[in-house]
């Protein structure tokens, strides 16, 4: 009988740690510069907006609206950039608890634009309803009112007296205030573009180069943040969320009625901002 270590005991250690493995956001953004895209080229490709694109690489999944739409995500753009996605998937059920999915019939398991909702207009037909209840009550607690009035006015007589109507002074409108940007029109140089881009009602992903194509800043502004480019001549800007953004050019406040998720491509010059 031979005393030693049986073949089980003598196999190479495994390092099996979840450090070992990069996350779902790193591993795709590794695969991304590797294969020499930028998020806008996988974009282009997947038609998955730029902002979900962005926030997947920082392993931040709650743009993607669920679970569902999470892995149909992960699988498109781990395609796009030459990974296999059932890894992928399989880290990202571990990691969240997911599990797998019900079964789904055979339809697209998303949209990679999100279908903005409709806008419900006013419900007319409530609303007529309910003034004309309130137009009847008036008028049927007047006639009794006017009943009361009228015995009593023959029981006074002559000792009635009429008052008064008393006057209503009219409030003097407040002057209005000054648009903040009138003092950044007198500040902004004369000889270059200065675009100032503030997250006025959410988190944005923008993007902005100068003239000659240089990237100048690509990330995600918080609700409240603020970031101010400035060149030469020209200023290219992609906005990830328009309707969130309040934009300033050359010190003017550019008033255009974006859309809550919509993806805008601007280029602004010297002088009175005009989107190019």
């Amino acid at each position: 009988m031979s005393i030693g270590n049986s073949p089980e005991d003598e196999r190479p250690f495994e390092d099996v740690s979840e450090e070992a493995r990069p996350s779902i956001g790193r591993a795709l953004q590794q695969a991304r510069i590797a294969a020499g895209l930028t998020v806008d080229d996988v974009s282009t490709a997947t038609r998955v907006r730029i902002a979900i694109v962005h926030a997947i690489e920082a392993d931040d999944f709650a743009p993607c609206g669920g679970d569902v739409y999470a892995r149909g995500h992960l699988r498109t753009l781990a395609k796009a950039v030459h990974l296999d996605p059932a890894p992928l998937i399989a880290q990202y059920e571990a990691e969240h608890g997911g599990g797998r999915p019900a079964p789904t019939p055979a339809a697209p398991l998303f949209e990679a634009e999100r279908i903005r909702p409709e806008r419900r207009g006013p419900n007319w037909t409530a609303a007529m309803v309910a003034a004309i209840v309130v137009v009847i009550g008036f008028v049927g607690f007047t006639m009794v009112k006017g009943g009361d009035d009228g015995e009593s006015s023959v029981a006074e007589g002559s000792e009635s007296t009429t008052s008064p109507a008393p006057t209503t002074k009219t409030k003097k409108p407040a002057d209005p205030e000054p648009e903040p940007s009138d003092s950044a029109i007198a500040a902004a140089p004369q000889d270059k573009v200065t675009v100032r881009v503030t997250a006025a009602d959410g988190r944005s992903w923008i993007s902005a180069k100068d003239h000659n194509g240089r990237l100048l800043f690509d990330g995600l502004l918080k609700q409240g943040d603020s970031k101010t480019f400035q060149d030469s001549s020209k200023v290219n800007l992609v906005l990830g969320d328009a309707g969130a953004i309040d934009l300033y050019v050359n010190g003017k406040k550019i008033e255009d009625d974006w859309q809550p998720g919509a993806v805008e491509r601007l280029t602004y010059t010297k002088g009175d901002p005009q989107a190019g």
